[in-house]
């Protein structure tokens, strides 16, 4: 199961497991974010791949508008994938 929401406070909430079966709802979320925002990861469980490209994805459309995406409240498991992969030198990870 995968939950994405963008709250009132304007924080992007993940929870659950990112795989290819969710990366289109995912996107459909993270197309909606025209400035910087912060991606609360701390209910997500697993990501893909797939759910690594929509990341990037958007985090490349936003950069070129000026604009980022940083991850917030990874688990150990997370953080290691986006150590692994170099994406810790493309997102903002506090």
């Amino acid at each position: 199961m995968f939950d994405v929401r963008i709250l009132e406070s304007g924080e992007i909430y993940f929870s659950g497991r990112l795989d290819a079966s969710q990366t289109e709802k995912a996107d459909k979320i993270l197309q909606q974010v025209t400035s910087s925002r912060s991606v609360n990861c701390k209910d997500l469980e697993y990501i893909s791949s797939a759910g690594l490209g929509i990341l990037l994805s958007n985090q490349k459309r936003l950069t070129a508008l000026g604009y980022s995406l940083k991850l917030t409240n990874l688990n150990k498991h997370i953080r290691e994938v986006f150590t692994f992969t170099g994406f810790d030198k493309i997102f903002i990870i506090d």
